[in-house]
């Protein structure tokens, strides 16, 4: 039977297998077409990811990149060491939200987890969420979030080190600075770090009480179920989802 719209992309996405914690692996789903949909955006697109909008939001742990006014929101677990998370950053959905974003029909909210630390020793996914915490405040949350990625150690390699970190940086222009460097070598947002962990584990509630898995996406406060995880790393699926999410941001 042929599926069609927004069902046959969530079917094709069933082919995924749950994604408890980071690793867990999937089933590619084969995307389908539907015909063209369009997020209407009214404003004149941003010249690249460095001119996107970014901000701390009020609950002190969650950052947002891209328009405040978009019609589609996607809020993201990650973990930075979490090679699930790399996978979707690099060859899943996350360089069509990124496209979306630029164009402002999409902003996305990141809480960013540091379980990985416990589970596998040494202090990289912190130390990664500290830096990270450090390019929000130099305006390059968004530049460096996607150039850890790019360059992210092994897992098993507790390979973000402060050299590292401060390393990375230095490919971004303007980031680099007394400033950020000092608040990497010193963890100056220790506090965030620990408050972000926490809102992640909150974010599993009483069915997943260590948290909900990274990666784990909401679109327009909709989670994709762990069943259908496969969605993130098929990037015409996923970049059908947010089309039809523009398209119908009420429904």
């Amino acid at each position: 039977m042929r599926r069609r719209g927004f069902a046959a992309a969530v079917a094709v996405a069933v082919l995924g297998v749950s994604a408890v914690g980071c690793g867990s692996r999937h089933q590619q789903p084969e995307a389908e077409s539907s015909g063209p949909a369009v997020m209407a955006e009214t404003k004149p697109a941003y010249s690249g990811l460095e001119a996107v909008p970014e901000r701390l939001e009020a609950d002190g742990t969650t950052i947002t990149v891209g328009d405040p006014h978009a019609r589609v929101t996607v809020h993201l677990y990650e973990d930075p060491r979490c090679p699930v998370c790399e996978e979707f950053e690099r060859t899943g959905g996350a360089p069509k939200l990124r496209e979306a974003m630029i164009r402002r029909g999409a902003k996305t909210e990141y809480t960013l987890a540091s379980f990985l630390d416990d589970r596998l020793g040494g202090n990289g996914s912190k130390k990664a969420v500290n830096a990270l915490r450090a390019a929000l405040d130099a305006g390059k949350f968004a530049e460096y979030h996607d150039l850890l990625y790019a360059n992210q150690p092994a897992e098993s390699v507790d390979g973000f080190t402060d050299a590292y970190l401060l390393k990375l940086a230095g490919r971004i222009p303007g980031l680099r600075g007394k400033a950020f460097d000092s608040a990497v070598t010193t963890m100056k947002y220790r506090s965030f770090v620990t408050a972000a962990q926490k809102a992640y584990v909150r974010a599993g509630g009483t069915q997943d009480p260590q948290g909900p898995g990274t990666p784990t996406a909401e679109i327009n406060d909709v989670r994709v179920p762990p069943e259908s995880n496969g969605v993130l790393f098929d990037p015409d699926v996923f970049g059908l989802l947010l089309l039809k999410f523009g398209a119908g941001p009420g429904k």
